[in-house]
């Protein structure tokens, strides 16, 4: 019976992260929550509150995590029922006004491709997969809960916490890029960005390195579903209020370098694959830190203020990211090798050819597409590029000499694909490099502090017998 229920729950709480997912490529999903005062409440809660849930079942049923398993069957189920009866106006939302004009139709008939019939399907079946999921929870572990359970609670909260909730608090339209506020590179801000990842990185090993490597696998694959959650907000911001200069659901697509390092990262730590795990520290690493280092021109870029969606998804996926691609290296759970550059090389030049083309594609697609009586045009700056479009869109202030590539409509620069691949590379290989100068450097100085502690010791010893 117990296999049967183990079973029950792992296959329940698949559907559930699946029809999760399908959700969050609705306008409605994440538009709710930063106009709680449009909205109910009491709806507003629940839905976070579900979002936690994505966190807390997959660790209680996948890791047999009981403090997540105690929380989830004696929490989830009001908030699911809850939501399930105060949902109001929710299904109804949509970009589409009396005032649209000609492009925002064009747009919405692009991004709202699931109907509002399969939303609402989508949104009751995840409400019965809660509720089934929180009552085999209670068949397999009985009623009986731990009460310091609970304190991971507010964790939970915080770590699936929607960003665009900050925006309740102020109007965006009212700042502009003169303001303190706004993000631009090599500010303040910017360098608050730089000091959290290395904060957050560091505090991940002091926290992870002297607990065991079970437990440490434990709390890597929770950072790697609290990255693929907040990661998924961005799918309805897209749609909804838009994410940096991105608003139309092509864009969602994960070929840019950290966006699919999103993915290879979480199930390098979840898989525990070396093949992964090399992909992970050889090339997303590096990925997560470049953009940090330097975030492209600022007239290509919408950042908006520190406090905004954009600037607060993107700080906390790429220290999410870069956590899990190199912790699991500095715990000793993987030593990375020469050798192992073999196949992140040749995984990186395919990501390089699916961009390239999956960008002309897009781009093509939308150069030209029409409903009702307008036309899109690139021209008329209708559209921008989609943000794997790194392979067309040259970010420094250096023209690259053009040999065209035709992609259906769209016409690329061969060369400057070609060099990007020879630039990332080139980083790979410095962050190698400077990975192994600083293993170098750290085993000298243990070495050191370890034979003046040996000497600490003899001298005390030697001193005791004296007296």
């Amino acid at each position: 019976m117990k296999k049967q229920i183990d079973t029950a729950l792992k296959v329940c709480t698949g559907v559930l992260l699946a029809f999760s997912l399908l959700l969050t490529f609705t306008v409605s999903d994440y538009y709710i929550f930063n106009r709680i005062g449009e909205f109910n409440f009491i709806f507003v809660l629940s839905q976070w509150v579900k979002k936690c849930g994505l966190l807390l079942l997959p660790l209680a049923v996948y890791y047999k995590k009981k403090c997540c398993a105690d929380i989830a069957k004696y929490f989830l189920p009001l908030f699911v029922i809850l939501s399930a009866c105060t949902f109001g106006s929710f299904f109804d939302i949509t970009k589409i006004t009396p005032d649209s004009t000609g492009k925002e139709l064009c747009f919405a008939s692009i991004n709202e491709f699931i109907p509002k019939w399969l939303n609402i399907t989508a949104f009751f079946i995840t409400c019965g997969l809660y509720l089934a999921v929180c009552a085999l929870l209670f068949i397999r572990d009985g009623y009986k809960v731990d009460a310091k359970s609970f304190k991971y609670l507010p964790v939970a909260f915080i770590a699936v916490m929607p960003l665009n909730i900050f925006e309740n608090f102020f109007d965006i339209n009212n700042f502009t890029p003169k303001h303190f506020l706004w993000f631009k590179n090599f500010t303040i801000w910017h360098l608050l960005a730089v000091a959290a990842l290395a904060a957050s990185t560091a505090g991940a090993w002091f926290f992870l390195k002297n607990k065991p490597k079970n437990l440490q696998n434990d709390y890597l694959a929770a950072i790697a579903i609290t990255l693929l959650i907040q990661y998924h907000s961005k799918d309805s911001m897209l749609l909804g209020d838009g994410y940096n200069v991105y608003s139309y659901v092509f864009s969602a697509i994960p070929l840019f370098i950290c966006n699919i390092g999103v993915y290879v990262a979480s199930l390098s730590v979840i898989l525990k694959k070396r093949a992964l795990y090399s992909i992970s520290f050889f090339i997303h690493a590096v990925g997560a830190l470049t953009v940090f280092v330097y975030f492209g021109k600022d007239e290509m870029s919408n950042y908006g203020i520190i406090f905004s969606y954009s600037i607060l998804y993107f700080c906390l996926t790429h220290c999410l990211l870069f956590i899990l691609c190199v912790i699991p290296t500095a715990l000793g759970h993987y030593k990375f090798k020469p050798k192992d550059c073999i196949i992140p090389l040749v995984y990186y030049f395919i990501v390089i050819i699916l961009a390239t083309v999956a960008s002309g594609l897009v781009s093509s697609f939308l150069e030209g597409y029409t409903y009702g009586d307008y036309t899109l045009s690139f021209a008329n700056g209708d559209f921008g590029l989609p943000n794997y479009a790194f392979t067309q869109v040259n970010p420094l202030p250096v023209d690259v000499p053009v040999i065209p590539l035709r992609i259906w409509k769209w016409d690329m620069n061969l060369l400057y694909v070609i060099l990007v691949y020879i630039a990332y590379v080139c980083l790979f290989w410095a962050f190698n490099g400077a990975y192994y100068a600083f293993k170098a450097i750290y085993q000298r100085v243990s070495v050191r502090r370890t034979a003046h502690a040996a000497l600490a010791e003899t001298a005390a010893a030697d001193d005791e017998k004296e007296e």
